[in-house]
């Protein structure tokens, strides 16, 4: 049998043949061509300044090829020798100047610092300072506190603190104008038409008074939060409605730390709460003699729930007494303590012969029967 072989390939009809690049790639390429052969040269004169080493006729390094069996020598694949300008850097791999690390510690250890206590500063306190602990990012956290900077004077921090104040309220020099028209346009003080008005409660209070109209009226006096809850009966949601009630914050005088102090002004208050929520002055005298009457009726249910707890925990004693008075006779330990209903106290179980178990009770002689499982 005559064995089958493969027939050639047939030749098609289209060539593939390329055809010749434009003038413009030609261009292109030759351009490249430059381009790298310019950084080439670039860089072996660089490695040529900063190495001593004599290279061959191609350009590369001329390093001694060892034998075959013999290892090559450790100044041919240290590292010792990286660069470390930063012209240098051009040549690294991934540009890390690795000079200066030395042997970096492993992975789990990293946060570990190890000190120095022969140069630290004794405290006398048991704590680092920024300079002896650079490692400790607390630190070296940028300060939001207001402090004074160490550029600035003592004398040049106290008049930026004093013009800060004035700033704020309002007073000395920038204390806004009153201008040719003020006398009869301008805002004035409600009770004396003094155009002197303090711009502090005019901003947050929205009320034009001056400064000695202010010390005067009992009503342009500012209450705390606590106050505002005891006297007046309001609620938390009220006084955190800044429309409804505006309050001047004003930094904590017993803790500096704790939240801002809210002082809010008698003269709303007192309008708010006897006009809006409570009617009138009697209205909120009576539902603060209704808050009273609860308190007192709340706290006495508690005193007589501790009596009732008492009378519970003294029972025993008065029905021993009871039963001492009845039998004429002291009490005993091991006496037994009761309403006088008598409470079997069963004995050993007997087994008997059709093999239920039979116990009797131990003072009355009654007996019952029980079947084990």
């Amino acid at each position: 049998m005559e064995r089958q072989v493969t027939p050639p390939r047939r030749a098609t009809a289209q060539s593939n043949t390329r055809s010749p690049p434009t003038p413009e790639v030609t261009r292109r390429i030759e351009e490249n061509r430059l381009k790298a052969k310019a950084i080439r040269e670039r860089r072996i004169a660089e490695e040529s300044a900063s190495q001593s080493a004599s290279r061959t006729t191609s350009g590369y390094l001329a390093i001694e090829a060892p034998s075959a069996g013999q290892k090559r020598n450790h100044d041919s694949i240290s590292s010792s020798g990286k660069p470390t300008s930063t012209q240098d850097l051009k040549t690294n791999r991934d540009a890390r100047d690795t000079s200066n690390e030395g042997i970096l510690p492993a992975r789990k250890f990293k946060k570990y610092v190890d000190h120095d206590f022969s140069k630290m500063t004794d405290t006398k306190g048991g704590f680092l300072n920024a300079d002896d602990d650079p490692f400790n990012k607390a630190m070296h956290a940028p300060n939001d506190k207001d402090e004074k900077p160490a550029h600035m004077t003592l004398k040049e921090w106290e008049r930026h603190q004093l013009l800060k104040s004035l700033r704020r309220r309002k007073e000395g020099p920038f204390e806004p104008g009153l201008g040719l028209g003020s006398k009869e346009s301008g805002k004035k003080c409600t009770d004396c038409g003094s155009l002197e008005i303090d711009w502090t409660w005019d901003e947050v209070f929205k009320v034009q008074v001056c400064s000695s109209c202010k010390d005067k009226d009992k009503k342009y006096t500012l209450l705390t939060k606590t106050e505002c809850k005891k006297d007046y009966l309001l609620t938390d949601p009220e006084l955190k409605d800044f429309d409804l009630l505006p309050h001047l914050s004003k930094p904590n005088p017993h803790k500096s730390h704790w939240h801002d102090m809210n002082l809010f002004l008698r003269g709303q208050v007192e309008e708010y709460a006897m006009g809006t929520k409570w009617g009138s002055e009697q209205g909120m005298d009576a539902e603060w003699e209704r808050r009273e009457a609860d308190k007192a009726k709340r706290k006495n249910k508690n005193q007589m729930k501790k009596m009732a707890d008492l009378r519970k925990k003294t029972k025993g004693d008065s029905i021993r007494r009871r039963l001492n008075e009845a039998n004429s006779r002291p009490a005993q330990f091991g006496d037994r303590v009761g309403d006088g209903r008598h409470v079997h106290t069963w004995g050993v179980g007997v087994e008997g012969e059709d093999g239920e178990t039979v116990r009797t009770c131990t003072e009355c002689g009654h007996e019952i029967s029980e079947i084990v499982m």
